[in-house]
């Protein structure tokens, strides 16, 4: 036994060697725009990109999943490494894999990397009419108007936790249409769904991966199941499990258009989540049988490397994988008018793609919106200067990047849970909060020394910066402040600090420069109980339960008044880093746990003259000072209260926001 598992192990050795030598710059580059599937009524022409290959078929089925073959035939070879079958009838509603024949072995079957549409489980691709998909309208669609990066308020949301729980008043639960239903209520009668994102105020609904992934058999519909969607199948097709037939290819994509023109008939915008840093298998995957090793990075032995801490990372600097995502999401934008992406894990892929990204969606749309995590999850064999890491952000073209800075600012390590941040009462956390209200620009009243990661700005415009508390990631704000300020985990805070809070960071994320991202139900402290890292818990755990709004009335409204202030006054959005540093002045030699600033509102085109914002992060009311002018209140001790003629002392209670204008 010992003696077999040595041989294994030569023959690994010897295997990886030899990937290692492989100089896969030498691949034939396809520079035309039909790979996948050409349909008309008449014909079909399917197009494949395997160099490699000595030999492919292509197979077609009346069925997505088992059956009997209806057609088997070679496909032919044309230049630069693309493989051609042209059928001369119409193929709608049929199903398709290939195969590839390489140093004499044949591959798996698998579907089409391009693929618009599959049956279930994406095993194999479908034939469809894109045009048949279309809603009622769709041709009239029209995004909602959006004038500049900083105006976004961008809500973050799992399709399934919006409306799976019982109390959400939605009927088509866990589903795209789900978010496409109006008048839905809770028990109490206040808006659930897509009323509450209305009632809400914020502008762009960013939605976890809705694209085909794999860990949810969409075949099983009689029992609950629940993934995240960071597991990449199929790049180019919504997720069989949201829809309400996940056989039909064709219906999934036609849901997937109403949802995006429900949301922008009800002026919010649509920012999908993807994953081109990994897939979900790797061996398996489609790209690596019919290109194999291609479409990923290698390590210094030649095995797959791993950024990702899913066991490969994809490889955006070669031609044609970078050819694949420029592809994927223009295809997005202009098949289901998409108004942005966000990048999971961006600091794998390399700048030069992601700025070719850039530059090519925003001349289809100029209003596009794109940010990412500016970092990875492990080693890349891909230098740093060249990744689009937060370290990076200014050499990015019109793409923002993640302030862990400011998330951590306010709550506390993400990694310690039962460390404190600025708004739960930690001192020292002074600077990074300022450097969070600037958006991570440069600015002269900055200490840097004192900001908890990063040492310098790494922002050269506030529209490169998402300025958040929480994401899906990690705890949710309420679970984090249960960790490190909730009596039970011996700290001095109590519940009514807790929600003041939580009042506090999420006033801090809505008034600070740059672009503003809430969680979802984070308005009305919703808790996952505990759990971390729910990529996979039950309903019981991710579900937004909406019987919290009824139960925090009064966070829901702060924070919906929040986000009023917020677009009705340009000082707190401001376009450029000069106007921050021209407009935004910090009162110095403030007491600890005080953050406290003076907007020149009227310079940065806002109605009001000046505005002064004051936060206090500690446990013990303060007393500052707002000088000789008289002041009005927007908001006081986080409530929205007017009162006139406020000047010189005033004081703020523990874990507060008072906002002030003239």
């Amino acid at each position: 036994m010992k003696r077999y598992i040595m041989l294994i192990g030569l023959i690994t050795q010897l295997f990886s060697a030899k990937a290692q030598k492989v100089d896969f710059s030498t691949y034939p580059v396809y520079d035309g725009n039909d790979l996948g599937l050409n349909y008309t009524p008449k014909s079909s022409l399917f197009k494949l990109w395997a160099p490699t290959a000595s030999s492919v078929e292509i197979i077609n089925y009346k069925d997505g999943d088992g059956g009997k073959e209806i057609n088997r035939s070679e496909m032919k070879k044309e230049p630069n490494g693309v493989w051609s079958a042209l059928a001369k009838t119409d193929m709608k509603g049929t199903f398709y894999a290939f195969r590839v024949k390489i140093n004499g072995n044949w591959s798996d079957e698998v579907p089409d990397p391009y693929a618009k549409a599959v049956g279930v489980n994406g095993k194999r691709a479908m034939v469809v009419d894109l045009a048949q998909t279309n809603p009622e309208g769709w041709e009239k669609d029209k995004s909602p108007v959006f004038n500049q990066k900083t105006d976004a308020i961008i809500y973050e949301l799992h399709v399934r936790d919006a409306s799976i729980a019982a109390n959400s008043g939605i009927e088509q639960k866990g589903k795209f249409l789900g978010l496409t239903e109006k008048g839905t209520k809770n028990a109490d009668g206040l808006s659930t769904g897509l009323d509450h994102l209305k009632e809400l105020g914020i502008t762009h609904v960013h939605l976890l991966p809705s694209y085909d992934y794999n860990s949810v058999d969409e075949s099983v519909t009689d029992k609950p199941q629940y993934n995240w969607g960071y597991d990449p199948l199929n790049y180019n097709v919504p997720e069989g499990s949201y829809s309400t037939n996940a056989n039909n290819g064709a219906v999934r994509i036609k849901e997937f258009k109403q949802l995006v023109k429900t949301f922008h008939d009800n002026g919010l915008r649509v920012i999908m989540d993807v994953v081109y840093n990994h897939t979900a298998l790797t061996e398996k995957s489609n790209f690596n049988q019919l290109v194999p090793g291609y479409y990923y990075r290698q390590d210094e032995k030649g095995k797959f490397s791993d950024a990702t801490a899913c066991g490969n990372e994809t490889a955006s600097e070669r031609a044609m994988m970078r050819k694949f995502i420029l592809e994927s999401v223009m295809y997005w934008v202009k098949e289901y008018h998409v108004d942005g992406f966000r990048f999971d894990l961006m600091g794998v892929h390399d700048i030069e793609t992601m700025n070719l990204l850039s530059k090519e969606l925003h001349k289809i749309r100029p209003d596009i919106l794109l940010y990412g995590e500016g970092w990875t999850a492990g080693k890349s064999p891909l230098p740093d200067e060249q990744r689009a890491l937060k370290a990076n952000a200014a050499k990015l073209d019109r793409i923002a990047v993640f302030s862990d800075d400011i998330r951590d600012g306010i709550k506390g390590s993400v990694f310690e849970h039962t460390d404190k941040g600025f708004a739960s009462g930690k001192p020292g956390m002074e600077e990074t909060i300022k450097f969070g209200i600037v958006a991570s620009v440069q600015h002269p009243q900055v200490d840097y020394t004192k900001v908890n990661y990063s040492k310098a700005a790494y922002s050269k415009e506030p529209f490169q910066t998402i300025t958040y508390a929480e994401c899906h990631d990690n705890h949710v704000l309420w679970d984090k402040l249960n960790l490190s300020a909730a009596p039970n985990a011996m700290q001095d805070a109590n519940p009514v600090d807790m929600k003041e809070m939580n009042k506090l960071a999420l006033s801090i994320v809505l008034t600070s420069q740059g672009i503003s991202f809430l969680h979802a139900g984070t308005e009305f402290l919703r808790s996952k109980q505990g759990v971390e890292n729910s990529y996979k818990s039950p309903d019981e755990i991710n579900a937004i339960d909406w019987s919290l709004k009824s139960q925090n009335k009064d966070v829901f409204d702060f924070v919906k008044g929040l986000a009023e202030l917020r677009k009705k006054h340009p000082a707190f959005r401001m376009p450029s880093a000069e106007q921050i540093r021209k407009n935004l002045v910090f009162f110095e030699n403030q007491q600890s746990g005080i953050v406290g600033y003076e907007l020149n509102a009227a310079a940065a085109g806002d109605s009001w003259k000046k505005i002064q914002v004051w936060f206090n992060g500690s446990g013990e009311e303060k007393t500052v000072n707002t000088g000789k002018e008289k002041w009005i209140s927007a908001v006081k001790d986080n409530l929205f209260e007017k009162k006139d003629n406020l000047t010189g002392s005033i004081k703020l209670k523990p874990y507060s926001c008072t906002i002030l204008y003239q």
